[in-house]
């Protein structure tokens, strides 16, 4: 069997695989390849208006890549809510491999005034597509205010697909949608062949006009 590096990784996830450690203490990996594909669509962005108020409010500092390797630590923490993970020391370092290479980023939501960790997500860059694998919560919606940025920074990027791996209620909120494999592989296929950039600075602007008339309409009804 082929020895699971870098490179391999990346060629898995242009086909629509990607790996999971049966627990964290393992070495070994499995491949995974889910018949119904979780995405966010990117062109029409569903969010709710509570959500992009707390965005817009401004409470905490996101960044991208800071520290990667603790937003990995923060994803595999265990918690009475989550007492196991797929995330080993293997996947650490394989996924801080491509983050070195420029194939895997961290949006950070941080304390404005201490700087510490409140939440965020990680994902795999390839082409036009990325590739989200976890996302946490220390504070109350800090994994959504992540994902809306990360969804500024791909449309700001000139990315064309966001692949969540599976659907979950958590991320249906937000506008994931199941699709077929087929379809999705179609998908991947054209951010594939998709030119993109991950932004250095994240505009929120990226997200579109009808959202900004969204936001400012809920805001502007909420100081009445």
């Amino acid at each position: 069997m082929e020895p699971i590096t870098s490179d391999l990784l990346l060629r898995a996830y242009g086909e629509g695989l990607f790996p999971m450690a049966p627990d964290e203490q393992s070495d070994e990996l499995e491949w995974f390849c889910p018949q119904e594909r979780g995405i966010i669509p990117l062109e029409t962005p569903a969010l709710p208006r509570r959500l992009m108020r707390t965005v817009m409010a401004g409470q905490y500092r996101l960044c991208s890549d800071e520290d990667f390797d603790g937003m990995m630590q923060a994803c595999a923490r265990l918690t009475p809510f989550r007492p196991e993970t797929w995330i080993s020391g293997r996947i650490r370092q394989l996924y801080g491999e491509l983050h070195r290479l420029g194939h895997a980023h961290s949006v950070e939501v941080r304390d404005r005034e201490s700087g510490a960790l409140l939440g965020g997500l990680y994902g795999v860059s390839l082409h036009g597509a990325f590739f989200g694998e976890s996302m946490v919560s220390h504070v109350r919606d800090a994994s959504k205010i992540a994902l809306v940025h990360l969804m500024a920074a791909l449309r700001q990027g000139g990315y064309g697909l966001l692949d969540t791996q599976y659907v979950t209620p958590h991320l249906a909120s937000l506008g994931c949608v199941g699709v077929p494999f087929a379809a999705y592989r179609q998908q991947l296929a054209a951010a594939m062949q998709q030119p993109a950039r991950w932004p250095g600075d994240v505009s929120l602007a990226a997200l579109g006009p009808e959202l900004e008339a969204m936001v400012q309409g809920s805001a502007g009804r909420a100081e009445r």
